[in-house]
């Protein structure tokens, strides 16, 4: 199998995903419980012995949660910028060593088995959170949630993915006249918070508008909130903002929304 992308649950209650080949198999967030990302690898017919890699985009505990377990179980080091591994140490997995770790930044590529992967920055409330872009056989996947804005370097790795997992955390006009508190809204809309529908769509368009159309990309909706969006919603939004834009789904892209936690198993398999 050459490059894939699977989803074990991408929400506001827990995120985790794999990326992988026939002989890389990388683990992207841990904020789910344990025996969920176990079953997930048992449905693509892997177990942790199989991990190469486990790969952190911040410290927050829907990314996090089951960090300490996977460690245990298995022998794969665990990859996160200077900042999110100080933050996980200090703060939530005292017992994550420094011979476990490798520290990388923003631009630099680095290579797991045969997976190149290239941090990028990305803006969140967090000590210094990252987004990943994933590169085999001239195939990639890019995969940028947790950000307020579409920062410069996030958009180059946008436009190059085959898949692209882009965060759509929000409806706004839902947002504001939810239940929220006020400082909460205030955080989500914020240059450090989330991705809205809106915002999402747009960078979508400016995405679409620098690639060839022989080469549409397979786009994936993540991170939705439960209080502040529907998956039904998230699509026919960014469907229809983009369809504005001049670009329909089904020729130019294709569209797809991620689910929360399932449970267990791979709740969606996307290959390039």
């Amino acid at each position: 199998m050459s490059l894939y992308f699977c989803s074990f649950a991408s929400g506001s209650s827990g995120n985790s995903y794999l990326v992988g080949t026939d002989r890389t198999a990388l683990i992207i967030d841990a904020g789910i419980a344990f025996r969920n990302i176990e079953q997930g690898l048992a449905g693509m017919g892997l177990t942790t012995e199989d991990i190469s890699g486990i790969l952190i985009t911040h410290e927050h505990g829907d990314h996090i949660k089951s960090l300490r377990t996977l460690i245990k179980k298995t022998e794969a080091l665990t990859y996160a910028s200077q900042g999110t591994l100080a933050a996980i140490i200090e703060k939530y997995v005292p017992s994550l060593k420094s011979d476990g770790t490798v520290s990388v930044t923003s631009g630099e590529i680095f290579t797991i088995g045969d997976i190149e992967v290239t941090p990028f920055d990305v803006s969140h409330d967090a000590a210094e959170p990252l987004g990943y872009a994933f590169r085999n056989g001239g195939k990639s996947v890019a995969i940028m949630t947790d950000t307020g804005i579409v920062t410069g370097s996030a958009l180059e790795a946008l436009r190059e993915a085959d898949i692209i997992v882009i965060e759509s955390n929000h409806e706004e006009n839902v947002l504001m006249f939810g239940s929220y508190p006020f400082h909460l809204k205030k955080r989500i809309l914020s240059e450090h918070g989330h991705l809205s529908n809106g915002a999402a769509a747009g960078c979508l368009a400016e995405v679409l508008g620098s690639r060839s159309n022989t080469n549409p990309p397979k786009v994936a909706l993540a991170h939705l909130s439960k209080e502040n969006n529907t998956p039904d919603l998230a699509f026919l939004t960014i469907k229809n903002m983009l369809a504005e834009d001049g670009f329909t789904e089904g020729v130019h892209y294709s569209l797809e929304v991620l689910p929360g936690e399932t449970g267990g198993g791979c709740a969606t398999l996307i290959k390039p």
